[in-house]
């Protein structure tokens, strides 16, 4: 029977790396959210997840890394824009997306000629990732630790949650930036922004010294990047402040399934309600763990006040247009 392992005792991180080389799955925590690991070499290992996450096989994971040298042993090459983004970003919570070296990861790379790389910082995914290449693993898939198209778990006990028994859990506290990384393709000429995260466009462009261009028609498949994604079982609706303030005037007490996420519009007397940071770092720390909050307590209808436009919300933003798009 699987069980929660403290990821800060040596002991219990090790039993966590021993299941792993035996191609067990493996939760652990990232900066970012929890993520369902396997070795990244065991391709029967990796397609455990694909399985137990309901998850098509052709839609590509990322591939986590202790480091930058270890990128060499998955990436077929890693391109100028790809090494100037590892050296500035990593650790921490920003993905390129590589040529792949030829019969390495494969199914972890959903089939495609690409892969995706991240070094995650937080220092049990470290640990972890460390003591794995000690045992000769070339790295952990690790897509979010929740069913397909589900929201992404910030704490073990999601995870849990939404596996029980089925999934070893490496508990590591709670997500610090609580939504998954920003991902860049690296593969083409020109680098693609494919998924926004907390590392903003500016901050990336300043690093390249170009400009990043959006995704087209060419961008290979990526994690995260479906239009229907990160949703709760309840129905997410996004709107502007004003419209949600009349919907909610309109309304009345007539909903007692409703329930209101909002910055700005107070939540009628006895609808549960939870008010949404000012500050983007700290909504998205917190984003997926109050749409589970409002799932637990049973509401049908979830209506969230539209972030700001401001260029630090993009990640948050795009979390809930695609939960809305569910």
């Amino acid at each position: 029977m699987a069980r929660q392992l403290d990821g800060h005792d040596p002991q219990q991180l090790q039993q966590a790396v021993d299941a792993l080389c035996a191609g067990r799955l493996v939760a652990f925590p990232t900066e970012t959210v929890y993520g369902l690991g396997a070795n990244a070499g065991d391709d029967a290992a990796v397609r455990g997840i694909f399985a137990a996450k309901g998850r098509p096989a052709d839609h590509p994971l990322i591939v986590h890394l202790p480091n930058m040298e270890s990128s060499y042993a998955l990436a077929a090459a890693v391109p100028p824009a790809a090494q100037k983004l590892m050296s500035a970003f990593w650790p921490g919570p920003l993905t390129v997306i590589v040529p792949r070296r030829e019969g390495v990861a494969t199914a972890a790379a959903g089939g495609l000629q690409t892969i995706g790389l991240r070094c995650p910082a937080h220092p049990v995914a470290h640990a972890l990732l460390d003591a794995c290449a000690q045992r000769g693993l070339l790295g952990l898939a690790g897509p979010s630790a929740n069913l397909f198209g589900r929201v992404s778990p910030t704490t073990a006990a999601h995870v849990v949650g939404e596996f029980g028994d089925e999934v070893l859990v490496l508990d590591g506290g709670a997500c610090q930036v609580g939504i998954e990384s920003t991902i860049i393709d690296c593969s083409r000429e020109h680098p693609v922004l494919l998924r926004p995260g907390m590392i903003t466009r500016a901050e990336i462009e300043a690093v390249l010294e170009e400009t990043l261009l959006d995704r087209d028609e060419h961008a290979p498949r990526a994690p995260g990047t479906l239009e229907a994604h990160y949703a709760p079982r309840a129905t997410v609706r996004l709107m502007s402040a004003d419209i949600l303030q009349t919907a909610l005037q309109v309304l009345g007490t007539g909903a007692p399934k409703l329930a209101l996420y909002s910055r700005t519009v107070r939540a009628p007397r006895g609808m549960p309600h939870r008010r949404m940071p000012d500050d983007a770092a700290q909504a998205a720390q917190e984003l997926f763990a109050a749409l589970r909050e409002f799932d637990a307590l049973g509401v049908e209808l979830i209506w969230v006040e539209s972030p700001p436009p401001a260029p630090e919300w993009d990640g948050v933003r795009d979390r809930l247009a695609r939960a809305a798009a569910s």
